[in-house]
């Protein structure tokens, strides 16, 4: 009980004269502006942005983004859309011959192996049962 105290008392007294090293100098400053336009990395090969880059049209509002904007089908309210329709009505959902949905239904050479009371005890002893 001692000992622990004492090193306690030690450790204090070792974070009391700790001084960091790294040495900051000067108040933080923040810039009055920033320049958001797009630019190249400096690591950039050409030095240039793609050409593409800069022909994307942003929406002006988030509401025009929606229109257009898809999120497993697509969010807009027009008629025509997928969304539109009952999930009932498009028939049933089957995989493809030769495709499967579960791995249970894979056939039996693809499933995996059973995992014997032998092998998992030996993989949580660290394989010590196998040396005796």
């Amino acid at each position: 009980m001692f000992a622990t105290k004492a090193l306690r008392q030690a450790a204090a007294a070792a974070h009391a004269e700790r001084t960091p090293m790294i040495k900051f100098i000067g108040k933080r400053t923040y810039p009055a502006s920033v320049d958001h336009t797009p630019h190249a990395h400096p690591a950039s090969p050409t030095h240039e942005l793609p050409a593409d880059f800069t022909s994307r049209s942003s929406s002006p509002s988030f509401s025009s983004y929606r229109q257009r904007a898809q999120q497993h089908g697509p969010l807009g309210k027009n008629g025509d859309s997928i969304g539109s329709i009952s999930g009932h009505s498009l028939g049933p959902v089957a995989p493809v011959k030769g495709q499967y949905f579960d791995r249970n239904e894979l056939p039996v050479r693809f499933r995996r192996a059973p995992i014997d009371l032998s092998e998992i005890d030996a993989i949580e002893t660290g394989g010590a049962t196998l040396v005796c």
